[in-house]
C-alpha cells in the first residue's frame, strides 16, 4: 500500500469530556459503537464487529427505510486504550470494497488510512484522527484534499453523538 500522507492528510482533533477507558469502550464494543457512529440523521446497522488486527467493522447505515448505505474498517493495528488503526472503504452488503456510492465522487479514492489517537489529561480525552488515502490516483487524491470541509463537518457530527452518548449517565 502506497500513501502520500504528507500533502493529502486530514487531521481532526476533538477532546472529549471522559476519560479514555470510556472513550476506549465507546469505540471498540458493538452495543456502545451502536450508539453513536455515524451521520447524523442516519440509522447505524452493524454487521459485524470483530475488533482485532486483521479483522472487520462492517455496517450499514440508512438514512431512510430500505436503503441501506454500507462501509467497513479493516483493522491494522489496535493499541489498547491509545490507538486504533485501520483501512476504510465503502462497501457492499458481502463486506467488499465498493466505489463511493454518491454522484460527484467517482474519483473517491477506494481506501483510506485511518489512525485515531487517544490520550487523557484531567478525566478528559483528546481523540486526534488522521486520515489519507491508500494506492491513490491524482484524481482521487485531489477529490478527497476537496472534500476536508466536509469531512471536517461529517466527523464533527458524529464526535457530536459521541460527546452526548458519553454524556449520558
Amino acid at each position: 500500500m502506497t500513501a502520500d500522507a504528507s500533502t493529502i492528510e486530514l487531521v481532526i482533533t476533538r477532546t472529549i469530556n471522559a476519560p479514555r477507558e470510556k472513550v476506549w469502550k465507546a469505540c471498540s464494543e458493538t452495543e456502545q459503537l451502536a450508539q453513536w457512529w455515524g451521520p447524523k440523521g442516519s440509522k447505524l446497522r452493524i454487521v459485524r464487529l470483530d475488533f482485532r488486527p486483521g479483522s472487520i467493522f462492517h455496517y450499514a447505515f440508512q438514512f431512510q427505510p430500505g436503503h441501506d448505505l454500507f462501509g467497513r474498517f479493516i483493522y491494522r493495528e489496535i493499541v489498547p486504550q491509545e490507538k486504533i488503526v485501520f483501512v476504510s472503504s465503502f462497501s457492499d452488503a458481502e463486506g467488499g470494497i465498493a466505489d463511493a456510492p454518491f454522484p460527484g465522487l467517482e474519483n473517491w479514492p477506494r481506501e483510506i488510512h485511518n489512525i485515531w489517537e487517544l490520550t487523557e489529561a484531567n478525566g478528559k480525552t483528546t481523540l486526534t484522527l488522521h486520515g489519507y488515502p491508500l494506492n491513490a490516483s491524482e484524481a482521487e487524491r485531489k477529490t478527497y484534499s476537496g472534500m476536508f470541509d466536509s469531512m471536517k463537518q461529517g466527523f464533527g457530527g458524529t464526535l457530536d453523538q459521541l460527546d452526548a452518548f458519553l454524556a449520558k449517565p
